[in-house]
């Protein structure tokens, strides 16, 4: 077995010997560590178990004073919410809504009103913790008592799970996605601290909230080993991404919060630990975020945040904030922060992301990283306009409100090491001076994959320069047979080549080989011509990216048996375009020139124009991007192409 590596190149200790070795790739991801289950089985987890007066640390609703502690400055904003949601009229979810995503593919139909409904539900319950005077139960009771009638809170998209496979509710079944496990959470953190209020208002209002959430989130999780999500059932080779721990983090907030049998809670807590553990163990021990930054929040952030809460009720007995992978898991987040919101952006994610500081904070704080710490508190400082979003989570909204004071008096600081390798995952980030460059190789197979073994971004004093596109808005064929005729997915639309007429393939067979990263030399390699289908007849495709003087430097050596068509170079760029001599083309931003330089006589020079019409996308890019497209003048067996990139 190839070695693995259990640290992330540091670049400050034992700095002489880190930076003059060469460290392979092993791309490899399935490792059974099972490490919650080694801490504990059932009956230990049973024994460890705190009651919930111990383990949660919110104040009761009616200690009024703890409630204006933790509230603080945000009081009135969210009494304010609360006000504005009194006169709300709650959405009904149609049946055509739901008909939406099979009939157009459209998702937002659906999730519109239903994201609407139980936006005005949290504002409501927040509103009435912090002002105490039972001015908004009423209302809050209407929006509960609204969604106890839907037949299914699972989003549109997300039917599949159910076994009908018809793209409706389905009454006879009920299946827990993303949206159902965060109404289950948040209407068990409204049953604890209010199901005694509903009660007053009728008994009936009290009895049915708990009975949907013991109906729809506590007997499916108990009865159900199927869902992909849980990886119960796993094989290798199976995908298990953000899913797991999101669910999970949010399953074990119900149980935690409304069952109140001993050995039902406990067997329900380690089946969360079964699976879960099969989250964890498909990462890799690098723990690199292979669906990138913008996903962090919902994958190792969720995982954090299920950690935090199994930590807290067991009393701190249960713990996995030792373990090198988990800190791996959090600090890639700083390492993929580029600057001023940018990040790297590889697969689905967004290049434009202001990460949620006070999650950030809360989980340096539990792995003891100072770099996670001060980079929450830059992002705060940067951020810092309002009261901390709730969205549809409660608990990190409760957890920010605790920790706002400690996370305002950090030191706020973004230090990274010059470079960060994570080699399972052949994810590399390197720093110098004003260039940050990040490059990968993997697989396309991915979580959120796009074909684009060997792609690479470039910033220039914290701006994408040569970027990734990122992922417009998700409709049925995102995530259908159809993903890859979408021009993000595709690897045409990434800062690689067109290999003798074809592009990357996708599937786990399509990979790199050969990556090399040498700290020394500052320079990252791959073979990519196993990324590309057969029929391309490339034997050997080795790309180099090297940093040095202030440049970057790619070169491209390649073998094709049989060549047919004349090869393409990619180049997708942010900023205004233009060809600024033979060999040379320079990318103008309003924070200085890049300057892109390669031998006129190998290639001809296109530059193509690239509109940004998904709203998703030109949020980030605005109206257009640009791609530049380099086609050799000739056909070659063999060759050597080199490029440069350069701040003027």
């Amino acid at each position: 077995m190839k070695r693995t590596f259990n640290f992330l190149l540091q670049g400050r200790v034992n700095a002489l010997l880190l930076l003059t070795m060469l460290v392979p790739g092993t791309s490899f991801a399935y490792v059974k560590r099972d490490l919650l289950q080694k801490q504990a089985n059932v009956q230990q987890v049973k024994n460890m178990l705190l009651p919930r007066e111990q383990w949660i640390p919110y104040p009761a609703y009616k200690d009024r004073a703890g409630w204006d502690r933790l509230t603080g400055s945000y009081k009135n904003a969210f009494i304010e919410k609360g006000n504005a949601a009194l006169t709300y009229q709650w959405k009904v979810i149609k049946a055509t809504d739901y008909l939406e995503y099979t009939r157009s593919g459209s998702r937002v139909i659906m999730e519109t009103p239903l994201n609407e409904n139980v936006t005005t539900i949290v504002n409501l319950f927040t509103a009435e913790l912090a002002e105490g005077k039972g001015r908004y139960l009423d209302q809050l009771a209407n929006g509960v008592f609204a969604a106890c009638e839907m037949t299914s809170w699972a989003l549109s998209a997300h039917l599949s799970l159910q076994s009908s496979k018809i793209g409706f509710p389905d009454h006879r079944e009920q299946v827990i996605d993303l949206m159902a496990g965060d109404m289950g959470s948040l209407f068990a953190w409204i049953y604890y601290y209010f199901h005694d209020d509903f009660k007053k208002i009728n008994p009936l209002l009290e009895l049915r909230l708990k009975k949907e959430l013991e109906d729809r989130i506590l007997i499916p999780y108990m009865n159900t080993d199927h869902l992909w999500w849980m990886a119960l059932r796993y094989k290798p080779g199976a995908l298990v991404n953000n899913w797991n721990p999101w669910c999970n983090s949010n399953v074990l907030q119900t149980f935690a919060l409304i069952e109140d049998d001993p050995e039902k809670l406990a067997r329900a807590v380690y089946r969360t630990m079964m699976s879960v553990d099969q989250f964890i163990n498909y990462t890799n021990e690098d723990g690199a975020c292979e669906e990138g930054p913008s996903y962090w929040g919902h994958a190792a952030g969720k995982l954090y945040d299920y950690l935090q809460l199994l930590y807290d009720i067991t009393g701190g007995k249960i713990s996995l904030f030792g373990e090198p992978i988990i800190k791996n898991m959090g600090t890639y987040i700083s390492r993929a922060y580029v600057g001023n919101g940018w990040v790297v952006n590889f697969a689905d994610a967004s290049a434009k992301l202001y990460p949620d500081a006070p999650l950030i904070y809360r989980y340096g704080k539990a792995v003891n990283s100072t770099e996670l710490m001060q980079l929450a508190a830059l992002i705060r400082s940067s951020r810092q306009d309002g009261p901390p979003a709730a969205g549809r989570d409660a608990y990190r909204l409760f957890q920010t409100l605790r920790f706002d004071k400690e996370l305002a008096a950090c030191t706020a600081a973004h230090n990274t090491p010059a470079f960060t390798w994570y080699p399972q995952t052949e994810v590399c980030f390197m720093k110098q001076g004003a260039l940050f460059f990040a490059a990968k190789g993997g697989h396309n197979n991915e979580s959120h994959n796009h074909n684009d073994v060997g792609s690479f971004n470039l910033y220039i004093n914290d701006m994408p320069v040569f970027i990734d596109a990122g992922v417009g808005t998700y409709t049925r064929q995102t995530f259908g047979p159809g993903r890859y005729s979408i021009w993000t997915m595709q690897s045409g639309y990434h800062n690689i080549p067109v290999i003798n007429g074809y592009e990357e393939k996708n599937g786990a067979t399509y990979k790199a080989g050969d990556v090399q990263f040498d700290a020394r030399t500052k320079t990252f390699s791959l073979n990519i011509s196993n990324a590309y289908p057969d029929a391309t007849r490339v034997t050997r495709w080795l790309r180099s990216y090297r940093l040095s003087d202030g440049q970057l430097e790619i070169s491209d050596a390649f073998s094709i048996d049989r060549p047919e068509k004349e090869n393409r170079i990619h180049f997708l760029c942010y900023g205004t375009i233009k060809k600024d001599a033979p060999g040379k083309i320079l990318i103008q931003q309003e924070n200085g020139n890049t300057q892109l330089t390669y031998n006129s006589r190998d290639f001809e020079a296109v530059i193509e124009t690239v509109p940004q019409e998904d709203a998703r996308l030109s949020a980030v890019w605005g109206k257009q991007i640009y791609r530049i497209v380099l086609t050799a003048r000739k056909l070659q067996r063999s060759g050597t192409y080199v490029f440069r990139i350069r701040r003027l």
